[in-house]
C-alpha cells in the first residue's frame, strides 16, 4: 500500500536504535510494552516456550492465513508481537536458565509478566540478573505488583477490571433493561499498562544515560488501572461518593452521549456553551441555549433528562449521515457509531497510514494497526510482523552468543532450544 505523505524517511534513526530488550512476558500486557519498544527502534528478543508458545498463539480464531492453507497465526499474537524475534527456550531446564543468563548479560532491558517471585527459583530474578549485568534494566509487570498482600495472586485483565472500579461505571445503569457491571470491549487494563511500562522503561534508560546504573522497575495491574481511572478515582477522593454507570452519558458534561436518529445512532461530544449554541443552532432548536436549564454546562448536568429528551425527539427526525455532514462542517464535535469496517474504510483514518502491511516470514505479507506514534526525526518503523514460533533461535544464539551451529543441535536434540520451519543463521 502507499507511503502516507507524512511518513518520514526510514533512512533515518531510529529513537532507541541499539537497545536489546529481552522480552520474557507473554499474553498482552507485557508484549505490548516490548512491541511499543520495538517500533520505536529496539531489538527485542522474545523467548517462548519450546511446546506452544506464548498463550495468544492458541487464542483463536480469528485467525491470519498464510498462502499455504496449513499456515496460520492466531490474529491476537500478531497484534502485540511485531518488530520482535522469537527463540525458543525451556527456562525450566539448568542449561536453559545459563542461556537467560547469557542474553541478560548483554541486554539493556528484560521484560517478565511471571507471578512474583516465580523466576527466582531459576536464578532469573532482578537481583540476581544485575548483579551479572548492572546496567540491566529489569521490569516486572503482574496483576497486584511485588509487595502488599495479594502480590502473589494471579492477575488477568478481567478479573482487574473488576477489581480496579472500571466495571462498576461501565454498562448500562441499574434498574434498567441490560444493567449491571460490563467488562470494556478490548483488553483494557492490559493495553494501559504495558504504555505504563514502555515510559518506564525509557524513564529508567535516560536515568541510565545520565549515571551509568540500571534498576529494577514494578508494574503492576491494578494500579495502573486505578491511576488511569482519573478523573473518576479524583472525583471519588474529592468527594467520597461512588461513581456510577451512566451507560454513554458522561458524569460531567452534556451532551455527551449516543443518540438515536432516523436509522442509527450519533454521538455528540459538546464540551462547550459555545459549542452547545452552535449544536442548537444547526439543529433548529435555537431557543435552547437562552433557556436557564440549558444556558450552562453545569444547568445542563441538572436538568440532563430534559435535556437529552429533546435532542432525541429532534435528532430522529433525519438520518446519521444527514446530521454528521451538517454538523461536522459546523466543527460541532460529532460523529458516528462505526463498526471496524468503517474504521478502516474512514477517510481520515486512511489518510494517517493506520492499516499498514509488513512481511511475515511464513505467511507472506500481513496487515497489521500502525504505532500511532509520529516521530519527526526518530520515527518508527515496521520491520517485521510477528515472528513465527522460534523463527530466530539459531540466528540469536549465532549472532548474540557466538554459539556454534554443533551446540545449537545438541541443545535442540535435548530439548533446550527449538527452532521454527523459518529459522536459518540469517533471519
Amino acid at each position: 500500500m502507499p507511503k502516507p505523505d507524512w511518513l518520514p524517511s526510514t533512512d533515518m534513526a531510529q529513537a532507541l536504535e541499539k537497545i536489546r530488550v529481552l522480552d520474557l512476558s507473554r499474553v498482552l500486557a507485557g508484549p505490548w510494552a516490548t512491541q511499543l519498544l520495538g517500533d520505536l527502534g529496539a531489538d527485542i528478543i522474545k523467548v517462548e516456550r519450546p511446546e506452544g508458545g506464548d498463550d495468544t498463539r492458541s487464542w483463536s480464531p480469528p485467525f491470519q492465513e498464510g498462502e499455504d492453507p496449513n499456515l496460520r497465526e492466531a490474529s491476537y499474537f500478531l497484534s502485540a508481537n511485531r518488530n520482535k524475534k522469537s527463540v525458543c527456550i525451556d527456562i525450566s531446564t539448568p542449561t536453559g536458565q545459563d542461556i537467560i543468563r547469557e542474553l541478560a548479560a548483554s541486554s539493556d532491558v528484560l521484560v517478565e509478566n511471571f507471578k512474583t517471585g516465580s523466576l527466582a527459583r531459576y536464578g532469573l530474578d532482578a537481583a540476581t540478573l544485575r548483579l551479572i549485568n548492572p546496567r540491566l534494566i529489569y521490569c516486572s509487570i503482574t496483576g497486584f505488583g511485588q509487595t502488599g498482600p495479594y502480590a502473589t495472586l494471579p492477575g488477568y485483565d478481567l478479573l482487574i477490571q473488576a477489581m480496579g472500579g472500571l466495571m462498576s461505571i461501565t454498562g448500562v445503569p441499574d434498574g434498567e433493561p441490560g444493567g449491571g457491571p460490563l467488562k470494556v470491549g478490548v483488553a483494557l487494563v492490559d493495553i494501559v499498562t504495558g504504555l505504563y511500562a514502555a515510559n518506564a522503561i525509557q524513564a529508567a534508560l535516560l536515568h541510565r544515560e545520565r549515571t551509568g546504573e540500571g534498576q529494577t522497575i514494578d508494574v503492576a495491574l491494578l494500579d495502573c488501572l486505578v491511576a488511569a481511572m482519573a478523573n473518576q478515582s479524583q472525583g471519588f477522593l474529592s468527594t467520597g461518593e461512588n461513581p456510577t454507570r451512566m451507560g454513554n452519558a458522561h458524569p460531567s458534561i452534556v451532551p455527551y452521549d449516543v443518540f438515536a436518529t432516523r436509522d442509527g445512532h450519533i454521538v455528540l461530544a459538546v464540551g462547550n456553551d459555545l459549542q452547545f449554541k452552535e449544536l442548537c443552532d444547526l439543529i433548529e432548536l435555537p431557543k435552547l441555549p437562552f433557556d436557564p436549564r440549558f444556558a450552562t454546562n453545569g444547568a445542563r448536568v441538572a436538568n440532563r433528562a430534559s435535556l437529552t429528551e429533546l435532542l432525541n425527539e429532534t435528532l430522529q427526525k433525519q438520518s446519521t449521515s444527514h446530521w454528521i455532514n451538517l454538523l461536522q462542517v459546523s466543527k460541532v464535535p460529532a460523529g458516528p457509531v462505526n463498526k471496524m469496517a468503517d474504521v478502516f474504510e474512514n477517510p481520515q483514518v486512511q489518510a494517517r497510514g493506520i492499516h499498514i502491511s509488513m512481511p511475515h516470514t511464513t505467511l507472506g505479507p500481513v496487515p497489521g494497526v500502525a504505532c500511532p506514534i509520529r516521530l519527526s526525526h526518530t520515527p518508527v518503523t515496521y520491520r517485521t510482523a510477528a515472528p513465527a514460533h522460534g523463527a530466530n533461535t539459531s540466528n540469536v544464539l549465532t549472532t548474540v552468543l557466538g554459539y556454534s551451529p554443533e551446540t545449537i543441535k545438541s541443545l535442540q536434540a535435548n530439548g533446550i532450544v527449538a527452532s521454527g520451519k523459518a529459522d536459518n543463521a540469517t533471519s
